[in-house]
């Protein structure tokens, strides 16, 4: 059911990013498909049973899981992912009660995907910017209150190597009232290997030293301060110590030195996992993905034997790696190898499959999953907002008509 939200890891303030539930839209109301909500699998259905009642099964349940730093006091309550906090003010089900202190006055994000600038963003963000979002109410209650004026962002490496681009960038740097702060010795003949670079990173190298040359023309009574070339070393109550690192045919090496920084509050962002949910799955845990060649399932990684009609996609398959457009891509090319393996008869589909029967389960179906579409979105237009979500499952099953 969430996937028809197509909301719960995207930015509030991306509403553009989110019209992609159009094209949900449009295709879950093709004649030819059924659409199962609140179906989970390896809890309400096996695999197993799935192939048995399918051609060809595709795997797209993604990465939900959260890399660990590996470091003691990790499990501090000032010490949660990124994911979580993303979840918490984009209201899935589940996560309303993770409370994140926003009592103090530095947040330090270890991480600098996306994901890490899109924290930072909602952190630094006007709330009046954010009321016109869909951010949960309670999200903008806590954030209203927030003491929050400095966030760290924190890589291993240096500002070449930086994983987040050019537009969430941009963004943070026109904030209002907020200053961006770099550190001029991270970029330390950086201009000199400018004509090196292809295209992208040229692009975003360029903003970065634009934005170094021109800082301190203005103030704002909140700082971003992306941080390069640190290694997490330690936490402590209030703060963190890092190892200084330095660069290594592209790998991060801790030096000796370090440095501590404040840190009321510490988030995690430094990459996803998948789990496997069912043991018919041919999983590789120690990568937390599934087995795969360019999509096809193997049912012998050794030997690489493919398992007909078994298919993954997404970061299940590839790990989490890129952004969205290349997660997109990689979803056509999966789409399009499972039609020539139909086309080629590599999978045989000349007989009869019963497809998938609920059977007394809690489904819900398209016309459930518009009903709470409806509720959220008359929800959210009461209060000048695109939506108003259902964070308990419970009462979205209740609005659906289950």
């Amino acid at each position: 059911m969430q996937i028809a939200h197509c909301s719960f890891g995207v930015a509030p303030d991306h509403p553009e990013v989110k019209n992609v539930i159009n094209t949900f839209t449009k295709t879950a109301e093709h004649p030819r498909l059924r659409y199962f909500g609140n179906i989970s699998l390896g809890t309400d259905v096996s695999l197993r049973e799935l192939r048995d009642r399918y051609h060809a099964v595709l795997l797209t349940y993604g990465a939900d899981q959260d890399r660990q730093l590996e470091l003691e006091n990790e499990q501090l309550d000032n010490v949660i992912s990124a994911r979580k906090f993303v979840a918490w003010y984009n209201g899935l089900p589940g996560a309303e009660n993770l409370a994140p202190d926003l009592s103090g006055r530095d947040v330090t994000i270890v991480g600098q995907g996306n994901v890490a600038v899109d924290v930072a963003r909602m952190l630094l963000s006007p709330l009046d910017a954010l009321k016109s979002t869909d951010t949960t109410e309670y999200a903008l209650e806590a954030l209203s209150r927030s003491q929050v004026e400095r966030v760290h962002l924190v890589g291993r490496r240096g500002p070449l190597q930086a994983a987040f681009t050019i537009k969430e960038l941009r963004e943070m740097l026109k904030l209002p009232n907020v200053d961006t702060r770099w550190r001029t010795e991270d970029f330390s003949g950086i201009d000199m290997q400018l004509d090196k670079l292809q295209r992208p990173r040229k692009r975003l190298t360029e903003l970065m030293l634009k934005s170094l040359k021109e800082q301190g023309r203005s103030s704002g009574s909140k700082q971003f301060l992306p941080i390069f070339l640190r290694a997490p070393k330690s936490i402590a109550a209030g703060e963190m110590e890092f190892s200084v690192t330095e660069l290594q045919q592209e790998a991060a090496v801790p030096t000796s030195s370090t440095e501590r920084l404040p840190s009321h509050l510490i988030l995690r962002s430094i990459g996803y996992k998948s789990t496997c949910v069912d043991t018919g799955i041919n999983f590789d845990t120690p990568r937390g993905r599934v087995h795969n060649i360019d999509g096809r399932i193997l049912k012998d990684d050794a030997t690489g034997e493919v398992d007909p009609g078994l298919y993954v996609a997404g970061w299940l398959g590839t790990g989490p790696t890129g952004v969205i457009v290349t997660t997109m891509n990689g979803a056509f090319a999966v789409a399009k190898t499972i039609c020539d393996d139909i086309n080629t008869n590599a999978l045989d589909t000349s007989s009869v499959k019963p497809g998938y029967d609920a059977d007394g389960k809690r489904v819900v179906t398209w016309d459930g999953w518009q009903r709470i579409n409806d509720f959220e979105s008359a929800a959210g237009k009461a209060k000048g907002k695109p939506r108003e979500k259902i964070v308990n499952i419970e009462e979205m099953l209740r609005v659906a008509g289950v």
